[in-house]
């Protein structure tokens, strides 16, 4: 187990913060991991629910799932460890979040800068003239599915979709935030998903610090973390904030 101090110190010492998070941050704010047990894609195949050609051949059926998603996360407020990270950038410690989550909980948290890895669902883009639209529990009621108010298409959720490329400026972003800082923490993400976990892989071959919070062991665990705190980041980030 991490020793809270000690990472407090390290913060203190070295400066220049980055967290690096994913699903397991937002399971305490009552969104479900997509790969837990509980989780989204137990009930539907991404396949056929969540590829990009799927909601290009069949919209109506994908809102299915889109608006049951999205209910769960406008009805979701942050959790401790949001607000914690929120307070870590106010002391001037945290420099940026990169997240993979889509529920922009960082933001509401108040966190300003913010790189999101897979995008936003809490905004609606159309596909064919680009127009972005923010989410709202009027438009998700609209059936078959909302459309663009200029052009009368199809609206998807601003997310990376399975089989759709990560943009390109937030890829940019991360890789210049990995290749910044002094200290990365890890929380709440399972270390499978690329190209998002090469993060972590680039900033300890800079020889920064990995501080990782997780419920469960990972890939970085045996590999890069130098310091692993086992449990929710709920649980843990507030009290290395009360050592700082």
């Amino acid at each position: 187990m991490g020793d809270v101090k000690k990472v407090a110190d390290l913060i203190k010492e070295k400066g220049y913060v980055v967290a690096f998070t994913g699903a397991g941050i937002s399971a305490d704010s009552g969104i479900p991991t997509f790969r837990g047990s509980q989780g989204l894609w137990e009930k539907y195949d991404p396949m056929e629910y969540a590829h990009i050609r799927a909601f290009n051949s069949n919209p109506e059926k994908v809102w299915m799932m889109l608006r049951e998603m999205s209910q769960v996360i406008l009805d979701a407020s942050p959790s401790p460890a949001h607000y914690a990270l929120s307070e870590l950038e106010k002391k001037g410690f945290l420099k940026a979040v990169i997240t993979q989550n889509v529920d922009g909980l960082h933001y509401v948290a108040g966190n300003t800068k913010v790189i999101e890895y897979h995008g936003n669902h809490r905004w609606l883009v159309c596909l064919s003239c680009s127009k972005r639209v923010p989410l709202t529990r009027d438009i998700i009621t609209v059936l078959p599915y909302p459309r663009c108010e200029k052009c009368n298409n199809v609206l998807k959720p601003d997310v990376v979709f399975f089989g759709e490329g990560i943009p390109m400026l937030e890829m940019i972003r991360a890789n210049e935030e990995a290749n910044k800082c002094n200290v990365l923490f890890v929380i709440g993400t399972s270390g499978v998903v690329y190209p998002a976990a090469e993060i972590p892989y680039i900033v300890k071959s800079r020889g920064a610090a990995i501080v990782e919070i997780n419920t469960t062991p990972t890939p970085f665990t045996s590999s890069i973390t130098d310091y692993y705190f086992e449990g929710t980041a709920s649980d843990i980030l507030p009290k290395i904030l009360e050592h700082l």
